[in-house]
């Protein structure tokens, strides 16, 4: 017999399965969160057709909504092997940039010296415009796809760094100094506590980094190459050829937000305890 004071584990199972979201709730909740930028969307690609229907603007300065969706279509083999340079020099990228990144903010969170070392350096690099270095790339490293990785590496780094030393920082102190009292050594103290609890933030740079390898990349091709979408975009623009500058524009685009959806998916996968994945969660986007 248990008492009208006691909660027992079936109760507990039960009231876990109840409060679980099923597949309805899901899909409603994702339709909630996407109906909106859907939405925006759909306006700006409006506004666009109407603009050029109109002839507010000259054909050669913004060609229509079709026009680019002919292009696309048209010249969909020359667009994709220049998009696949592109992604694979972004993933490549972000992917050193994590790593570096992560390696860097634990030294720094682990070693006061090195952190005020290692800090001033890395913000003195990163305010310098990339567009203005990466010519210097080009003559170092050739016009292969080396200057489009580090100039990527470069851009995606400095987010990926400060949100790890963030979230390494942000531990209860209260559960570091548990973890000493019961003796654990540094190594499990930092797996068992410190790494977990600073996934959270370093996704958040993670899902700031991957975009801007993007940018880096492409920034790499508007300096020196011969394939990749900054390359497309810059022979587009010699030869006003506006409707494939603005397919390349839009792949660009399609890229960032594909491998920001992507890093999101991640997210939710590997932090679904977190109070940002939680659906009844109080957030500014309902």
């Amino acid at each position: 017999m248990v008492s009208s004071g006691t909660v027992s584990g079936a109760q507990v199972a039960g009231v876990a399965e109840r409060t679980r979201p099923g597949a309805a709730e899901r899909a409603r909740d994702g339709f909630t969160r996407a109906w909106r930028p859907v939405a925006l969307l759909a306006a700006c690609v409006a506004a666009w057709w109407a603009i050029t229907a109109l002839e507010l603007v000259e054909p050669y300065q913004v060609p229509s909504p079709g026009k680019t969706f002919d292009v696309l279509t048209g010249k969909w083999g020359y667009i994709w092997h220049h998009t696949w340079v592109t992604t694979y020099e972004t993933l490549l990228g972000f992917a050193i940039a994590t790593a570096v990144g992560v390696l860097a903010a634990v030294v720094m969170v682990y070693s006061a010296t090195v952190e005020k070392t290692l800090y001033p350096v890395l913000l003195f690099a990163q305010v310098i415009p990339k567009i203005a270095i990466a010519p210097l790339f080009v003559v170092w490293l050739g016009f292969g796809m080396g200057p489009k990785i580090l100039v990527a590496v470069l851009i995606a780094f400095f987010p990926v760094v400060i949100a790890m030393v963030t979230g390494l920082k942000a531990v209860d102190p209260e559960m570091l100094e548990l973890s000493a009292t019961m003796g654990a050594p540094p190594l499990k103290t930092f797996m068992k506590i410190r790494f977990p609890a600073s996934l959270p933030f370093l996704f958040s740079g993670l899902k700031v980094a991957v975009t801007l390898a993007v940018t880096g990349a492409v920034v790499g091709e508007f300096v020196g190459a011969n394939e990749g979408l900054g390359y497309v975009i810059l022979q587009a623009n010699g030869n006003l050829d506006t409707p494939m500058l603005f397919a390349g524009l839009v792949v660009m685009s399609a890229i960032g937000v594909v491998l920001f959806v992507l890093v999101e998916l991640a997210e939710a996968l590997l932090l679904p305890w977190h109070a940002s994945r939680r659906s009844a969660a109080v957030t500014t986007t309902y």
